[in-house]
């Protein structure tokens, strides 16, 4: 049996809904987790850890976007790339 904690999955979802997730493909599911236990990440990133095809990561990236779960950021290291990560209540983003 599998001791999987999901007291942060819960945390992150007090702003969003269980509905939200649940319409949403298996991919984009998958990079939400993967979002979720890593923090941000770039596309090449997610493409890498959970081994999906790029086209694929594209589209669950704009279908969390659309659903407003997942945040944008410029990635300073590199112009081409963006940063991308889950959009967390206020209070847990300001926590350190």
């Amino acid at each position: 049996m599998n001791d999987i904690s999901y007291e942060k999955f819960d945390e992150t979802l007090n702003d969003i809904s269980y509905e939200k997730l649940e319409k949403l493909p298996p991919s984009a599911k998958l990079v939400f987790k993967t979002l979720e236990a890593k923090g941000q990440m770039t596309q090449k990133d997610i493409i890498r850890e959970t081994i999906l095809p790029s086209r694929t990561v594209r589209y669950a990236i704009n279908r969390l976007k659309e659903e407003k779960i997942l945040m944008e950021r410029f990635y300073f290291l590199d112009s081409r790339q963006s940063l991308y990560d889950i959009k967390r209540p206020v209070n847990q983003a300001l926590a350190f």
